[in-house]
């Protein structure tokens, strides 16, 4: 099941399966009938978009959302870890991978594991940023990744 919601970086589609959220998925959205049916009124999905809304106005820092994120064990660590980078801060890759146990030559795959995360925002891989502090890749696009950390940051009090 689906739905969509519209949001300061475009629409948003939210998809859940078997009572997780399994994806949040920038527009324009590919075509899948894996996803299922649209469902604006499930509970699971209208709590996802309750959540995000109050994210983007500022008044939710943390989910509390059941997620099904699927991946490698070695992705699995990487988000885990992504979602310990708290609400208006950042962290390099090669921070995320010396928090995992591993060093500098992890970042790359830290990097390709941040790509493949199905649940931006909620598992915040836009709060990643270069050893230089720089805004590098983000699979919704460098513009949206910057709009979510000048949000978070005029957020903050």
């Amino acid at each position: 099941m689906w739905t969509v919601m519209d949001s300061p970086i475009d629409e948003l589609r939210i998809v859940q399966h078997d009572g997780m959220i399994t994806a949040i998925e920038f527009s324009p959205f590919e075509e899948s009938a894996a996803i299922g049916a649209r469902d604006d009124d499930d509970p699971v999905l209208a709590e996802a978009r309750a959540q995000l809304t109050a994210y983007f106005a500022r008044e939710l820092k943390e989910f509390d959302l059941p997620l099904g994120p699927q991946g490698t064990p070695f992705q699995q660590r990487v988000w885990a870890e992504l979602q310990r980078i708290g609400y208006g801060e950042t962290a390099s890759y090669g921070q995320i991978a010396h928090r995992i146990g591993m060093n500098n030559a992890a970042s790359r795959a830290v990097g390709l594991a941040n790509g493949r995360n199905r649940l931006p925002i909620v598992i915040p891989c836009h709060r990643v940023v270069g050893a230089n502090g720089s805004l590098t890749g983000f699979a919704g696009g460098i513009p949206r990744k910057q709009t979510l950390l000048e949000l978070e940051q005029e957020g903050l009090f």
